[in-house]
């Protein structure tokens, strides 16, 4: 019981120091959610073996979901859906009406290296700005 009042006067502490914001960024929480489940297998590991099948198998629901979060991906933009309106493009972008081709490059360029899948993003972001870069370069 003392464990879990420390546990969540933890989580308070943290919730009042962060007041809304994200602690980690998406590449942060994926590699402490794969620590976590290493970890959380290898403590299911030892309780079943020492004959507490309980709370190894409570262990072990953990150490899964960890590892599931760990590998969850954004929700790709799904086809057909119609095109995107020049309004939509240039808010996704963040430019104005009278942008010109090498603010839009520069724009997407900007906001690509912070949502890449590469760079702990998602492909649902990516594929969006990539779309909005398409649709206001076209006109």
């Amino acid at each position: 019981m003392l464990y879990l009042a420390l546990g969540a006067a933890a989580l308070a502490l943290i919730l009042m120091i962060s007041r809304g914001k994200p602690i980690l960024k998406r590449r942060e929480w994926r590699f402490l959610s794969g620590a976590f489940a290493i970890a959380a297998f290898a403590g299911a590991t030892y309780l079943s073996v020492s004959g507490r099948w309980g709370s190894g198998i409570v262990l072990m629901v953990l150490g899964l979901w960890l590892a599931v979060s760990t590998r969850r991906t954004g929700l790709a933009p799904q086809p057909g859906k119609g095109r995107m309106s020049l309004d939509e493009a240039r808010a996704i972008l963040g430019v104005g009406a009278d942008a010109r081709p090498d603010e839009i490059k520069a724009a997407y360029t900007r906001l690509m290296r912070s949502v890449h899948p590469d760079k702990g993003g998602t492909t649902g972001l990516a594929a969006q700005l990539n779309a909005a870069r398409d649709r206001l370069l076209q006109k």
